[in-house]
């Protein structure tokens, strides 16, 4: 499977402005919020975030991207996109999740002439992968044996005169089957805002929407650069965010790394002009519990749409990737 970790809980939602919204003072008041508080204020400050405001100011002044952030290709998202709607159902979902396909469909080995990114501030030409390249990026093995599971959906078998007890329920293993691959375009996140990217587009037999594979050629990404985390860990009570699940203008929905029986998990950010910083807090549990990291979905909503701002975690400083996989 793509990940051990567990998914467990429904989505927090909370609307937090971070200690420096878009447009004011970056050293003013911070308002990290819980659902039922709904954030602090300048009249009347929260002391209860000041160690995760503290630890995001730190995070925010350490800040130092490249020159290449603001003039070259730093993809902040997966480089498979899904198109739109995809239809999942529990078996095709948990195949796109682990990589299953299976070609039925001839892929081109020779790779197209130059592509061209265009952000929202120039455009870049870039040397492009072939059809067969991205499919062998996009294609992580065949699924495991299952026995004792249909080797295709269908449907379930209840218990009666047609049916008996015991019947397969799980989740069939079965690729998804490519049935056609073209050239165009996804819109993907990255470090000068949302762009139109070269992606070889996968017409998939069970799926309602293209599969893309980002086009671009290896020696035009630029990965983003190492974290410059805060010295010092950070505080027991905060934790970090893992990635992005989605941005919808100024609404963020992340997730964050908290412990089995952690409780009172409050989502925090703290915004600023160049930079957005989110985390969380939680109330560790003191009896004894499974050493098991759970992501828990959050949403925070910022003053002003998120646009290029990068947005780091709190604990490692590390600017979080865009994967709604």
């Amino acid at each position: 499977m793509r990940r051990l970790l567990a998914l467990l809980g429904l989505p927090l939602v909370v609307t937090a402005a971070g200690c420096a919204p878009a447009g004011s003072d970056p050293a003013g008041p911070t308002a990290g919020g819980s659902p039922s508080a709904g954030g602090s204020s300048a009249s009347a400050p929260d002391h209860r975030w000041e160690a995760f405001d503290q630890r995001a100011a730190e995070v925010a002044g350490a800040w130092r991207p490249d020159p290449v952030w603001s003039t070259g290709y730093v993809p902040l998202q997966h480089a498979t996109v899904l198109t739109g709607d995809p239809g999942f159902n529990a078996h095709t979902k948990a195949a796109f999740q682990a990589g299953w396909y299976s070609d039925q469909v001839e892929l081109p080995a020779n790779r197209p002439a130059a592509g061209t990114i265009r952000f929202p501030d120039g455009t870049m030409t870039v040397p492009l992968l072939s059809a067969a390249e991205a499919y062998r990026q996009l294609d992580q093995g065949d699924p495991p044996p299952c026995e004792g599971r249909p080797k295709v959906p269908g449907p379930t078998v209840e218990p009666g005169p047609d049916g008996s007890v015991g019947s397969p329920v799980a989740t069939a293993c079965i690729p998804l089957t490519v049935t056609a691959v073209k050239l165009g375009t996804a819109s993907v996140r990255t470090s000068r805002g949302v762009a139109d990217v070269p992606a070889w587009l996968f017409t998939v037999e069970e799926l309602t929407a293209p599969v893309a594979r980002l086009a671009v050629a290896p020696s035009a990404v630029t990965a983003p650069k190492d974290p410059q985390p805060p010295t010092g860990p950070a505080p027991g009570d905060i934790v970090g965010a893992v990635d992005l699940v989605a941005v919808e203008d100024a609404r963020l929905t992340v997730r964050l790394g908290v412990g089995a029986c952690d409780t009172g998990i409050t989502p925090l950010v703290q915004e600023r002009p160049d930079v957005v910083v989110v985390g969380g807090r939680v109330i560790r549990s003191t009896g004894a519990c499974i050493a098991m990291l759970k992501l828990e979905p959050v949403t925070v909503t910022l003053k002003a749409p998120l646009g290029a701002r990068p947005v780091l975690d709190v604990v490692s400083g590390a600017p979080l990737l865009l994967d709604g996989r």
